[in-house]
């Protein structure tokens, strides 16, 4: 059964909502008067102008109540030089923003999306300023595609082979985008890459991020999470860039001759992970992905609850548990659960809409 429904409309026709993770700063939310509130990331136009805030009136019913505002930021250097917000994850006080590191569907992928920015969240001492605060954005030129690359190069996980189209839109086309226009970043790809397009972010405990990738899947069409170290290095003066320290499976969440992928990841408490899982790509919108391997269309979306080991991956995949099938919905873009209650957004209708169960 699909959870009871409250909506937000957004104030901006054309926005579309990707993932939630919950407020954790009592000033912010006494200000507005919620018992408690989401993150999330509106992914149409640059990081700055992209990240709002949903919240909930104390003491109103679970369908009633509910306010979006955004956050006004200013990116400094690098104002509007980004593009397709995707993941937000909660570290240290700090919000952290993913960008997609994609590009369009019809490739090729775009430069703009490779970013990791974050805020400070409880620098917010009132409710959401009209003055804009600051955002540091920290652009990695194709870094982190490199760095995912040679990890799933090395890893015993065996990620899909891309279709020659992907490979001539999103890689071939990329690289010679490069070269005419002089990029330095273009030595950082190489033919037989994949295209990678994050959908989801969460740290674990041990302050790890894992990324979690809607592609590519694995050859048998499993979701992949990509786990780095040292993410907060990214915003020292030096730049350090993370480490890839583990590609983990998520295992038979996939129906047979299917491939499905990441659309949201939550960190539930512990190292205990909720999960949407769905399509590779959205159908009818001439999405390059699904020409080559249409098999990823057919999904609709579903809730998946896992544990990760302390020790590392282990050969045949972490195995997650169904929480919630959404058979009329494949639109799901972000989960967090919130006192024992999961709360989930979706896109419709240009309306950002809150689903609860």
């Amino acid at each position: 059964m699909t959870p009871s429904l409250a909506t937000v409309d957004l104030a901006h026709e054309g926005n579309e909502a990707s993932d939630l993770v919950h407020v954790d700063n009592e000033a912010l939310l006494d200000a507005h008067g919620w018992d408690f509130g989401f993150w999330t990331v509106l992914d149409e136009g640059p990081v700055e102008d992209c990240i709002a805030v949903l919240g909930h009136a104390r003491g109103a019913a679970p369908d009633a109540g509910w306010e979006i505002h955004p956050l006004h930021l200013q990116a400094g250097d690098e104002r509007g030089r980004t593009e397709d917000a995707e993941a937000v994850a909660r570290h240290e006080g700090w919000v952290y923003v993913i960008g997609s590191h994609y590009g369009s569907k019809a490739g090729p992928l775009q430069a703009k999306r490779a970013f990791v920015a974050r805020f400070d969240e409880q620098s917010i001492d009132r409710a959401v300023p009209e003055t804009e605060m600051p955002i540091d954005v920290r652009r990695n030129k194709f870094r982190l595609h490199r760095l995912i690359n040679d990890a799933l190069d090395a890893s015993h996980v065996v990620a899909i082979t891309p279709g020659d189209t992907v490979r001539t839109r999103f890689i071939a086309q990329t690289i010679e985008r490069g070269v005419q226009r002089s990029k330095g970043w273009v030595e950082r790809l190489t033919e037989r890459d994949v295209p990678v397009n994050i959908e989801g972010a969460a740290f674990r405990p041990n302050g790890n991020l894992l990324l979690a990738l809607r592609f590519p899947t694995t050859a048998e069409g499993e979701p992949i999470l990509i786990e780095l170290s040292g993410v907060p290095g990214m915003f020292e003066a030096d730049g350090v860039m993370p480490t890839v320290e583990h590609v983990w499976e998520i295992a038979g969440v996939s129906p047979p001759g299917v491939l499905v992928g990441f659309r949201a990841l939550s960190h539930s408490g512990g190292d205990v992970y909720d999960a949407v899982i769905g399509s590779i790509d959205a159908t009818d919108k001439g999405s390059v992905l699904l020409v080559d391997h249409p098999e990823g269309a057919e999904p609709n979306c579903s809730h998946w609850r896992f544990s990760l080991p302390a020790d590392g991956p282990a050969v045949g995949g972490v195995r997650a548990e169904l929480v919630q099938d959404f058979p009329d919905l494949r639109n799901v873009e972000g989960l967090a659960v919130e006192d024992g209650r999961t709360f989930y957004v979706t896109d419709e209708d240009h309306r950002i809409q809150v689903r609860f169960g």
